[in-house]
């Protein structure tokens, strides 16, 4: 089972929903940057469920414990390992789904794979394995800050068939996080939570889209083959749980526009080596590699799969069941999977940023 992710910084997850804890391990950080858990919890606040009525109702506080890897508040440059204990897992709710396949859950297909697997909440497969990436993408988050300026921030622009209109030139964290459902629209976000609350009372799940800005990336990440920046950014955020979409600028709708309309024009930037472009239908990358603009993504998610209607399934030995789910679910993921999607898009872009730090070890001719 892979659950190692990077080539310079790399993070390797563990832990179960229901076991005793959940966590990371983060090699390749460099030495002396100033680290404490008060870096890493407001990410994981912001992850954890219980935090409104429209996301599980589950009540952990996810609190993360440095466990290695810094001294005096500060990176040695060895391996850094951070946990985050279980306080709320009711494994026993799982009870009566040991033997059965959840509709659209990975319960069939772990067992497929590998011949057998952890019915409590669905083990690995749960989105609470995303605490270890969110903890290493804080880390991510504090160094991109500090080298280059880099600015990553994600909102919810869908839910279902409701669309929000923002700019993403100048939303903030605070526009995003004014509302609970992480849309900064707030006419949107009414409409959005409204449709939640709906979807919840009627034993329903909504999925939708979470767009991510990527801000003074530097131009020159990424490569042209099989180290390109958008397909790793693509990769990643597919990995997440119920993602089941990506775009990275245009998208899809490029498809509707031809080349003349499409490409993105240079014109003089504010440093003369460095072109702007007067429009970002490429999403800031051009050929697999950074080109200076805002990166822009688009990751659509699913509709949670366990919801409290009943459902038609079979169990271990093939025959039909009935399976109406008890438990704590999100009745739409979206909200929680903001810092999930800033999560993935930060380890992607520290890996990037470290492994051009070696390709410019010789400088750049002049």
């Amino acid at each position: 089972m892979t659950s190692t992710f990077g080539r310079v910084f790399r993070v390797t997850t563990f832990g179960e929903s229901h076991g005793g804890g959940v966590g990371c391990i983060v090699d390749g950080c460099p030495p002396r940057l100033a680290l404490t858990e008060a870096d890493i919890q407001p990410d994981l606040d912001r992850r954890r469920p219980g935090q409104s009525r429209l996301v599980t109702q589950r009540q952990e506080a996810d609190q993360v414990e440095i466990l290695s890897g810094v001294f005096d508040g500060t990176t040695l440059g060895s391996t850094i390992s951070m946990l985050v204990r279980n306080k709320d897992a009711r494994p026993g709710a799982y009870d009566n789904m040991k033997d059965l396949y959840r509709p659209s859950h990975a319960d069939f297909t772990t067992e497929a794979k590998y011949g057998l697997r952890n019915w409590q909440g669905g083990g690995r497969a749960s989105a609470r394995e995303t605490i270890g990436r969110v903890a290493a993408a804080a880390i991510a988050r504090k160094l991109l800050a500090q080298v280059a300026g880099i600015e990553v921030l994600a909102w919810v622009s869908q839910v279902h068939n409701i669309e929000a209109s923002v700019d993403a030139d100048t939303v903030t964290l605070d526009n995003v996080e004014a509302d609970p459902t992480r849309c900064p629209d707030p006419d949107a976000a009414a409409a959005m939570t409204a449709a939640i609350d709906a979807a919840r009372r009627d034993g329903n799940s909504l999925g939708g889209v979470v767009t991510c800005v990527a801000r003074n990336v530097p131009a020159g990440l990424g490569t042209p083959v099989f180290g390109k920046l958008d397909a790793d950014l693509a990769g990643s955020l597919i990995s997440l749980p119920a993602a089941k979409g990506f775009e990275i600028g245009s998208g899809f709708g490029g498809t509707l526009m031809t080349g003349r309309d499409h490409n993105d024009a240079f014109v003089p930037g504010t440093n003369p080596a460095a072109p702007a472009t007067e429009t970002n239908y490429s999403g800031g990358v051009q050929g697999g590699i950074s080109n200076g603009q805002t990166i822009v993504t688009r990751t659509a998610f699913k509709p949670t799969a366990t919801i409290s209607s009943p459902q038609k399934t079979v169990n271990r030995e093939g025959e039909p069941v009935e399976l109406a789910a008890k438990g704590r679910h999100d009745p739409c993921v979206l909200p929680r999977a903001v810092p999930m999607v800033e999560a993935m898009t930060l380890l992607v872009l520290i890996d990037h940023w470290l492994t051009q730090q070696s390709v410019d070890v010789l400088g750049k001719s002049e």
